[in-house]
């Protein structure tokens, strides 16, 4: 759309990694300052769960509820993507939100938090985002391939690729996702500027999807239609960084560096931008541990926390719901595993 009416002087792929690079700025400086992660709200302090969880779910129901207006708008197309695709891998998307929810407890974040942390002096996470980012291009790509092609030759067919192809389905689900955000904002108050910051990260996936689908999407040269994530865009980025003379950057390695770039201006801006590294051995090799599970889990599930669960779920995907329920009870089973191992009942 945007290629037809204006004469940029630039291809499409192009424009792609600088729009991908403006919201990656957005949601660095707005994940940044609220601490957005799903890991907090399954696992954090207690007295600090209910208003995470608030936050996390009202930028699920701006995503939902954004992306239903979207489409209807005729801003998004997501004919033919995997999302809503009707044969449906489910042992790979289970066990890869299992093991990547395990994963996230193991490195104290999810790679969306961690990219975020990366960029204010924890060397921790740019540790775990090393590791990620290998694994996940060896389970798409390398030795790990097979695996990932065994698991997911194990399917169904589903009648629907998306709860929107039930009649009343988006409108239904957008609404009751609306009523249980505020619920959950007026129960456990957020602060409105952590409030506002879920919204904005809500929105982000919309308007990726957008501008991949529609507002940059040339049919003479077609792109790869994606939105904001963390798994396949790592992957792409690890890519790129060792082979860039036979390797052009896209949407995704945009999204990383202005990820990347907003979470330290934020992070500068505001005085947090701190120096921290491994306490011990055993500690590295738990988040080592964890990445390696995020890494291999966030391919077999088709995304992580932000592109299956916002983004892909913002469709009302069946495998992105699937995909975020899997990583969800992972998380459950991981964190009070880990709980009892930290804390052991003496009889």
């Amino acid at each position: 759309m945007l290629l037809e009416l204006l004469d940029w002087g630039l291809d499409g792929r192009t424009l792609q990694v600088i729009f991908g690079l403006g919201i990656g700025v957005i949601f660095g400086v707005a994940a940044q300052f609220s601490r957005f992660c799903l890991r907090r709200a399954i696992a954090g302090q207690s007295e600090d769960r209910g208003a995470t969880g608030a936050v996390w779910i009202t930028a699920l129901a701006s995503a939902i509820v954004g992306f239903v207006l979207a489409r209807t708008w005729g801003f998004v197309d997501l004919d033919g993507h995997r999302y809503l695709d009707r044969d449906l891998p489910y042992l790979a998307i289970m066990l890869g939100g299992v093991a990547f929810g395990a994963g996230m407890i193991l490195t104290r974040g999810c790679v969306s938090r961690l990219t975020v942390l990366s960029a204010t002096g924890n060397m921790r996470a740019v540790t775990v985002l090393i590791i990620f980012a290998v694994v996940a291009h060896a389970t798409l790509k390398g030795v790990l391939a097979p695996v990932r092609v065994a698991l997911g030759s194990v399917s169904a067919s589903l009648p629907i690729g998306s709860l929107s192809d039930l009649p009343m389905g988006a409108p239904v689900v957008s609404a009751f996702m609306g009523v249980v955000a505020v619920y959950l904002v007026l129960r456990f108050r957020p602060s409105w500027q952590n409030v506002l910051a879920g919204v904005v990260i809500g929105l982000l996936p919309v308007l990726g999807w957008a501008t991949t689908s529609i507002l940059l999407f040339d049919d003479f040269d077609p792109l790869a239609v994606q939105s904001v994530a963390f798994t396949l865009p790592w992957s792409d980025t690890l890519f790129w960084t060792i082979a860039s003379t036979s390797i052009p950057a896209g949407f995704g390695t945009g999204l990383i560096g202005g990820v990347l770039l907003g979470s330290f201006l934020s992070a500068a801006a505001r005085g947090e931008f701190n120096l921290v590294g491994f306490e011990a051995p055993q500690q590295f090799l738990r988040y080592a541990a964890g990445a390696g599970l995020m890494g291999v889990g966030g391919v077999l599930a088709g995304g992580c926390t932000v592109g299956a669960g916002l983004s892909g779920s913002a469709s009302l995907s069946v495998a992105a719901l699937i995909a975020l329920a899997s990583i969800v009870a992972g998380g459950f089973l991981a964190a009070r595993l880990d709980t009892r191992v930290r804390n052991p009942v003496v009889a």
